[in-house]
Order: structure tokens, then sequence, then C-alpha cells
């Protein structure tokens, strides 16, 4: 029977083994090295079915843990294959799954696969990124702007919300052979529109450096949306991407400031658009044109915490609708 073994992406630790129908419970700690808080001593729960080949994930933390960033929820049971990607809490901590056969049968001496070297990850990425070729090819088919309306996918989990909305002809504002625009469901400005993909990419993380051109178009598009806006001379917008992004899909915000809307009620959604946690949007095609890929710092979620401030003055607000009265000052209607 094949082997299961647990591979971090970053190789921070040595592969973890998960034994056949054995459950293992995995979370911050030295068996992960994670020291992050956010994520709990008992994040995830893993059992290996290593004659069928798959491993059921179970969130038990109440931060989310996700595959293919797809969050699980908590409690509930995803089951995870090899070539699928697990983020242990708030899309960080990257993991894969290998089942590695036992030509012994001895199951006393076995051999923990190598480490995965900078070479290995790097050929990781380019099969991954031949897979997101082959998505495409497949999303220009069955998920092309003139059939929109005739939804190819299981919609079920709410994170995957954006994908059900970009197909809905009721919400689009905008759309081409690349992208679609749409109005944010909950807006937190005057004026918020997404602009999305008509390519299958999960999340930032997913993107490689043959994207520049995708997210170019799309810059363009939302520079577009913010021109014909009737109020472009008396706002400033905001182009960019959240850092570790509640929903699926990988998705530009394009904002005005006044962030004069019922639907920004706490502190995460003001931090979320005012904070590093907002990813300008010429910033993320910087970083793939030099790095060929998108990276988010550790503690990034810690930015959701901090203090009220006022974009515009820096001054310190004690709750929201305080900051709201303030904002007033700056954005009159």
């Amino acid at each position: 029977m094949p082997i299961c073994w647990l591979i971090s992406e970053e190789g921070n630790h040595k592969p973890i083994r998960l034994p056949h129908l054995q459950t293992v419970v995995l979370g911050r700690g030295p068996e992960t090295t994670i020291k992050d808080k956010k994520c709990s001593r008992q994040q995830v729960e893993l059992k290996a079915e290593c004659n069928k080949g798959y491993v059921k994930v179970k969130q038990l933390g109440l931060n989310p843990t996700s595959v293919d960033s797809v969050v699980v929820g908590k409690d509930n049971e995803v089951k995870m294959k090899p070539g699928q990607q697990l983020h242990i809490v708030n899309q960080l901590y990257s993991y894969t799954v290998q089942f590695k056969e036992d030509p012994t049968g001895d199951r006393s001496g076995i051999k923990r696969p190598r480490e995965p070297t900078s070479e290995d990850r790097e050929s990781q990425r380019e099969a991954s990124s031949m897979k997101l070729a082959k998505q495409s090819e497949k999303v220009s088919v069955s998920v092309s702007p003139e059939e929109t309306s005739k939804p190819s996918e299981n919609f079920g989990h709410w994170s995957q919300g954006l994908k059900a909305s970009m197909q809905d002809p009721k919400m689009q504002v905008y759309k081409d052979d690349k992208v679609v625009v749409i109005k944010d469901k909950y807006p937190k400005a005057r004026y918020h529109w997404l602009v999305l993909p008509w390519q299958s990419i999960s999340s930032l993380k997913a993107l490689r450096e043959e994207h520049c051109d995708l997210l170019k178009h799309m810059q363009e598009v939302g520079d577009q949306m913010v021109q014909q806006c009737p109020d472009a001379g008396s706002l400033r917008f905001r182009s960019g991407y959240h850092a570790i992004p509640s929903m699926s899909h990988v998705h530009l915000h394009v904002i005005s400031q006044d962030f004069d809307s019922s639907c920004l009620k706490n502190k995460k959604h003001w931090n979320s658009f005012t904070t590093d946690y907002f990813i300008e949007s010429h910033d993320v095609i910087e970083m793939l044109e030099r790095d060929g890929r998108v990276s988010v710092k550790d503690g990034t979620s810690e930015l959701l915490k901090l203090p009220l401030r006022c974009h515009v003055c820096r001054r310190e607000l004690p709750t929201i609708p305080a900051l709201k009265e303030h904002l007033k000052s700056h954005f009159p209607k």
C-alpha cells in the first residue's frame, strides 16, 4: 500500500508521515514550526486513505484552513489529492501530499522522501503553470463571456460566490474576452467595482510571470471604469488586491476613497483597504515581473487589528461611527 507524506512547500521542516486511516492533528507548534498565533495548536485534522490516494482535511481552528484557496470551514471536511495545495491558516503555510509506494512492503524501514530543493520547487511551479494553462483552455470553452448565463460549476460554498456573480449578466457592468467587471455586492464606498479574469486563477499565490499581461489589462480596465465615473473629478480611487482575500478567484478592487457606505461596518473592513493589507495593482505587477510570483509577508493578517485611523489626515478614531462622521469633513456629499 502507498505511504502518504505531508510536504512543506517552504521546506520549513521534514516531511510528516500520515499513516493510513490514522488521525493526525497539526497546527502551531514545533512539528510544523508555525508560530503564528492566528493558527490554533489544533488547527487541522488529517486522515490519509492511502489505498484511495487522498487525504481528508478537517478544519478544527477558528481561522480559515483552505485547499486550493477554497476555505474548508470550521468542522467541515474536504478531500485533498496530490497536486492540490493545503494552506494551514489564512492562506499561509503551504503543504502538498505525496503518496509513495513501499517496494519492500516493510513498514518498519520506511524512508522519508527527501526535502524539496529550490530546483524541485521551481519544477513544481512550472508544473502548476502548465496545469493552470490547461484549466484556462477549458474555461475559455465552457465559461466564455458569451455563455456567462450558463454557469458550468457548482458554487455551493460562500467563498465561491464571485464565480457565480461574474457569470450573472445582471451583475456585469463591463466585459471583454479577458475580464469581466461587476459591482461589489457589499460595496465599501460610493464606487466599488471588482475586475475579474475569465481565466480560473484561485489567488494571488497562484499568479506567475506569464500572468503579467493579464494583470496589466485588468488595471487598464479598472482605469477605464474610473474615467467614466461621473465623480472622477472630485474623488480619488485606488486599485489593488487584498493580501489574503476571503473570496476565491483573483479579483482587482477599484474603490473610491470616500468609504461612504453602510456596508463598511467594522475594523476589519476598514483596515483591509487602508493598510498594507491592500496591495496596489502596480506593486503586484512589479513583484510578478521581478520575482515571478507574489509573496505575502507573515503576520499580514495582524494588520486588520490596527487602530482605526483616517486615511487622509491619520487621526485615530475610537469607533467606526466616529470614523464615518469624521470622514464627512473630507468627503462632503
